[in-house]
């Protein structure tokens, strides 16, 4: 493959400086953990901050520090301590972080903070496009940098530009909550690829880009403009063979001898974190201190090793809860504490591999409950060290590793009473089924693993690239777009057929805002004017609405889909002869319909009834055009009526009663030279499929359609049409010009001497 660009707030490798001399150290935490366990496998370079602090002008330190760290396959992101402090400490930690895992009420919305965010972010881009090679494929970590994906698409189009997002994606009446929501989603949406670890937190992103910026999506593929961003599930594993096979290692086995000669034969529970609020470590310790309280007989017999690794000390809800948890490992240890024996083992501090991994193997338990946590590779780690079977874990139904370890005791870490249960379940399950429950998550773990991940995500955002790379083969390209341009301009006769909502104009939330624009009536009179062509606007709009809008321009039309036709200068009329009884079967349904869908409307045309739901909520929206729609195929299945699914419409028709149906009635009228479609939705597509192989016919978007081309989007529509009208201005003025010339040189040669 490519070379791969790997972009993350840490680099793998922290720096520290000591008396004028580096030193390197493995920094913590989960990405960096898992994610510096196999970039070196590939041609990869990391990205990142360093996390030492240099002076902006020592360019020699910097220097050093860069070839330092290009031996380790790594290149520096300098910040300053201003930029920590807003931007990490601030915007990333005291906004994003509690908000994603639902700690609302911790989350602060300074506007200071969002504008380092975003100047770092942007260093972060300059950073990236400092060493980018035109293949690179660049692969953009977690909520530090959730803006960057778009900055380099702006920098570099034809990037294949991925994300993913270590932590929770949050429901959408939380997500809501942020006041640069939008940016964010945006932001994402730079890349071609947004990878979650659930498929809750994929279903979340998915309904907050639907009810923010009002993209849908089928499949998780999202069109955005003309890119195409697939949304998918990767639950992150875990380097196993490392695990397991340290399990046995000498200096591990050494570590837990020291250990047992301090424990004896105790029941050893194990809880190993990150000191944070998100992972609920006061309730584990209450949840063991109601354990001993009601059930004597573990006094003596159970010890719990609490391991809380320091992080964010400069925060203040950090502060608090080292104190909060100090105070409870103080109370239990003095309340069933003996000369012989601790309850509580407590170790604030962090635990070098050996000594971690002799931590998950010595462990009897492990109780792994936080409140809200995006995966827990912790709670992999301990199931792949049990090498000989016995071991239970014990995991929070909130851990985005849950849906993978279903064989594990899940629990509601919220619920002391059921932790407390969990924790004696554990201690009383026999050795032969703690031994079958790790043995099928350890094959699971086995199978995906860390390698397999990033892979699978690799893998993944290849595909997205090549989708990308085929449906911008149907994109009218520069050169396509000459030859159209240039048979406009040696075409004596023309037909040209114009969808109207989402093609000549955007396509408008309000209905009844979409009137034409000064550009697009400008474009329309310079089209009519030219006497080789007969330009037709399509709309499913009624007929009064057109007339009334263009009643200026010498334009044909199609009203209402198809209902009615109306050529220049002539009357309308309808091309078959409808009725319309049957609506007074099909009006009460969508009636009802809007009643129970707040924002939805119905819209009764002479020949035709439309529900639109555009102003309603997207997804209650959706859900209940599915549902009518099924309703009134039963409804209409033995009436000679179409149920027509549009852009946030669904419309009851007569079944003969299309876009290309009416259409024929100007393709048949001569041998054209020269036809052109254009239109945007779903309606359009009866249109496209009437017209010949020859003829250019366009679909607005990169959906997949029956039209020849796709244009990237509504905007570019005025433009091409313009190019034409301007290459006929073109052609006159040189007639023009020439007859000028001709005219001058016949008057010379008229008035010179024989």
């Amino acid at each position: 493959m490519n070379r791969l660009l790997i972009v993350s707030n840490r680099l793998p490798i922290s720096i520290t400086k000591q008396k004028g001399e580096y030193s390197f150290q493995r920094s913590a935490g989960g990405l960096a953990t898992g994610v510096g366990s196999f970039y070196k496998s590939y041609e990869s370079l990391w990205i990142g901050w360093p996390g030492v602090n240099v002076r902006k002008n020592n360019q020699k330190e910097k220097d050093e520090i860069c070839e330092a760290l290009s031996a380790e396959q790594c290149h520096p992101v300098f910040l300053s301590p201003y930029d920590i402090r807003n931007y990490y400490d601030g915007f990333c930690n005291n906004t994003i972080w509690p908000l994603f895992h639902y700690f609302n009420h911790f989350a602060e919305y300074d506007k200071h903070h969002w504008n380092v965010y975003k100047k770092v972010n942007e260093s972060f881009c300059e950073a990236v496009l400092e060493v980018a090679r035109p293949d690179d494929t660049i692969w953009v970590h977690d909520y530090h940098l959730m803006l960057l994906p778009q900055m380099l698409r702006e920098e570099l189009p034809d990037a294949a530009i991925g994300f993913f997002l270590h932590i929770p994606f949050p429901s959408y009446e939380i997500f809501r909550l942020l006041p640069w929501r939008k940016e964010i989603l945006e932001g994402l949406l730079g890349s071609d690829l947004v990878g979650f670890h659930t498929y809750d937190y994929l279903r979340h992103f998915l309904s907050s880009i639907r009810r923010i910026l009002g993209y849908e999506h089928t499949l998780g593929d999202v069109t955005v403009g003309n890119r195409t961003v697939r949304v998918d599930m990767f639950p992150m594993g875990i380097d196993y063979q490392q695990f397991a096979e340290a399990a046995e290692s000498p200096a591990v086995q050494e570590e837990i001898q020291k250990a047992r000669e301090q424990y004896g034969d105790r029941t050893i529970v194990l809880s190993f974190d990150r000191l944070d609020y998100t992972k609920g470590i006061p309730l584990r310790l209450e949840a063991f201190d109601t354990l001993l309280e009601k059930k004597p007989e573990y006094q003596g017999n159970v010890s719990l090793i609490l391991v809380a690794v320091p992080s964010r000390t400069a925060i203040e809800q950090y502060q608090a809860l080292k104190q909060q948890i100090d105070e409870l490992v103080g109370r239990i240890n003095g309340k069933y504490g003996t000369t012989e024996w601790l309850p509580v083992r407590y170790f604030y501090n962090y635990l070098p591999f050996e000594v971690l991994v002799a931590n998950y193997k010595l462990a009897d338990v492990a109780l792994v409950t936080p409140l809200r946590d995006g995966m827990n590779l912790m709670a992999k780690e301990f199931v792949a060290t049990k090498t000989e079977g016995k071991g239970v874990l014990i995991l929070s139904e909130m851990a985005g590793a849950a849906p993978e370890l279903g064989e594990a005791v899940i629990v509601n870490p919220s619920d002391r009473d059921a932790v407390m249960d969990a924790i004696e379940t554990a201690m009383a399950m026999s050795e032969e089924e703690q031994s079958e429950r790790n043995r099928i998550m350890q094959k699971r773990l086995q199978r995906y693993d860390i390698t397999h991940w990033a892979a699978d995500f690799i893998n993944r955002l290849d595909d997205a690239r090549l989708l990308q790379e085929k449906r911008s083969e149907r994109i009218l390209t520069a050169e396509m777009r000459r030859r159209l341009i240039a048979d406009y301009g040696s075409s004596a006769n023309r037909l040209i057929l114009l969808d109207y909502d989402g093609t000549l104009v955007p396509f408008a939330a309000k209905p009844e805002k979409a009137t034409p624009s000064s550009a697009a009536m400008d474009q329309l009179a310079r089209l009519a004017a030219e006497p080789e062509n007969e330009v037709v606007v399509i709309s499913g709009r009624d007929r009064h609405t057109l007339e009334s809008w263009f009643k200026t321009l010498d334009l044909s039309f199609i009203a209402e889909h198809g209902v009615w036709i109306k050529e220049r200068g002539q009357a309308w009329m309808m091309p078959e002869a409808l009725s319309s009884e049957w609506k007074e079967e099909i009006f009460p349904l969508l009636e009802l319909y809007a009643d129970r869908t707040p924002g939805a409307f119905v819209e009764e045309k002479e020949y035709s009834v439309v529900w639109h739901y555009r102003k309603a909520d997207p997804v209650l929206g959706s859900l209940r055009a599915k549902e009518l729609k099924d309703d009134l195929l039963h409804l209409t299945a033995n009436l000679n009526i179409a149920v027509m699914e549009g852009n946030k419409v669904i419309e009851v028709k007569n079944a003969m009663i299309n876009k290309g149906r009416a259409a024929l009635h100007w393709t048949a009228k001569k041998p054209w030279e020269f036809i052109m479609a254009i239109g945007d939705d779903r309606t359009d597509e009866d249109l496209f499929e009437v017209l010949g192989e020859s003829d250019y016919s366009l679909k607005v978007g990169q959906t997949a359609s029956r039209a020849r081309f796709n244009l990237p989007s509504q905007r570019d529509v005025l433009p091409l049409l313009r190019e034409c009208t301007n290459c006929d201005e073109q052609r006159e003025r040189g007639k023009a010009h020439k007859s000028e010339k001709k005219e001058k040189k016949e008057s010379v040669t008229g008035s010179a001497p024989l």
